[in-house]
């Protein structure tokens, strides 16, 4: 009945507020625990869930942990590393070729949601400085996102897959395509939880947990999505530990995936070797030649965001940083994520040496396969500002730090690199290492 749904709706609403509300006094005294509300909010949008969209969650959040990095005694200071001084350019970049923009109102509006995003990437690097922190905001990604994966592989179950999966509206991942490459993204961080499980039945949890969020995927009907899945399935198997094991559940999962699909699903997606007669992928070229005319009068700085409002969306983090932001833009981003890739590269090559590192290198590698399945996903969808891929860049930087911490507390870093730790600013002294005597 209706009014059992509004109940039921009411009582939801009343329990992300007691949760918010409940938090508050916990991060005045500890803004670490800001970061974890911030991403539960942002990645599960509970408030949204529960009709609970009255109250401004996310800023109330936003302002009480900023209030408490004010007054904490912990040392607030940034691990400037290639990476995050990167970052930095491309945020001030973004913020530059806002004043270019062809459409002002809308380009700071969209600047004001972007610049928040990155203020708790920033954040992130700056509080979240062990390996207990990181573990837990992993946790809190994970079953932000996973909540969808699971929840929607049982409604792809329940329907046949004959209705589509669809994230929260008016959040980033609404779309089909926004949501199916979410759910590919989170998908690695699921497998490096598994791993770190020692109870049988919290492995196989975690496996039906991914077999559920392939189905979900499959609910989405997207195409890129699709794509974002073979790539996640290919990398899984390349970089997980477990190869044999992991090979058995790729083929179980897409032969049942495949099988259990409908006639329409397979057709959607066999339509990706005829693009030429598909409606909505000429579609996307179209919007993407029209960029590339947009840039092609601003080379350097582009059109500002939303360059394409009120005409069609970009259809590609690609297309869309380099309509927003120019050439200049779209170099940073790629740079970026090049560098961060390299990093985990890093990081995994540091851990083959040392055991104690090895969760390390099991995060840094399974952050690269979420980060495969953004750069393959996203090619189709606009998502260039979804804070998730630059919080999987942050994970990165922090494992790169936490990394460098273990070597140099154990003698292993070399002359060189003990210089460039202690000049990377912000670390040691930042809770990832401390100066020793005689370095």
């Amino acid at each position: 009945m209706v009014w059992q749904g509004c109940l039921r709706a009411a009582v939801r609403a009343l329990v992300v507020t007691l949760i918010v509300l409940g938090s508050l006094p916990f991060i005045l005294t500890k803004p670490h625990i800001g970061v974890y509300m911030w991403s539960w909010l942002g990645y599960m949008n509970p408030h949204r869930l529960a009709w609970a969209t009255a109250l401004p969650y996310a800023q109330i959040v936003a302002a009480v942990t900023l209030l408490a990095i004010i007054f904490t005694k912990e040392e607030r200071k940034i691990p400037w590393t290639r990476e995050a001084v990167l970052l930095l350019i491309f945020v001030l970049w973004m913020w530059f070729t806002t004043f270019f923009a062809q459409y002002q109102d809308v380009a700071w509006l969209k600047w004001d949601k972007v610049w928040k995003v990155q203020l708790f990437i920033f954040i992130t690097l700056m509080f979240i400085n062990t390996r207990e922190r990181l573990q837990i905001l992993v946790w809190v990604i994970v079953v932000s996102i996973g909540f969808f994966g699971v929840k929607g592989g049982i409604f792809t179950i329940r329907s046949g897959g004959t209705q589509l999966v669809l994230g929260p509206e008016g959040s980033f991942i609404a779309t089909r395509g926004e949501i199916g490459t979410a759910l590919n993204m989170v998908l690695p961080l699921m497998r490096y939880l598994q791993l770190t499980m020692t109870k049988w039945w919290a492995k196989y949890a975690f496996t039906g947990a991914m077999v559920l969020t392939v189905l979900a995927i499959v609910g989405t009907s997207s195409r890129g999505a699709f794509l974002g899945t073979l790539v996640v399935m290919a990398f899984l198997f390349i970089k997980s530990r477990g190869k044999f094991m992991m090979l058995i559940f790729i083929a179980a999962t897409a032969y049942g995936a495949y099988t259990f699909a409908p006639p329409e699903w397979k057709e959607r997606m066999h339509s990706i070797e005829t693009y030429e007669q598909d409606a909505s992928a000429m579609g996307r070229i179209e919007a993407w030649k029209y960029i590339i005319r947009v840039t092609a009068d601003s080379p350097i700085v582009g059109g500002g965001f939303d360059i394409t409002a009120g005409r069609t969306a970009a259809h590609s983090i690609y297309f869309q940083i380099l309509g927003d932001h120019g050439y200049v833009g779209l170099a940073l981003f790629l740079a970026l994520g090049f560098m961060t890739w390299r990093t985990g590269s890093w990081v995994r090559k540091q851990a083959k040496k040392h055991t104690e590192l090895q969760w390390a290198g099991d995060l840094a590698a399974m952050t690269q396969v979420g980060m495969a399945a953004y750069a393959v996903g996203g090619a189709f969808i606009s998502q260039a500002y979804f804070d998730l891929i630059y919080h999987y860049m942050a994970i990165i930087v922090i494992l790169k730090m936490l990394t460098m911490k273990y070597l140099l507390e154990h003698g292993m870093l070399r002359t060189e690199l003990r210089g460039a730790f202690r000049g990377t600013r912000g670390a040691p002294g930042t809770g990832y290492a401390e100066k020793r005597k005689g370095d």
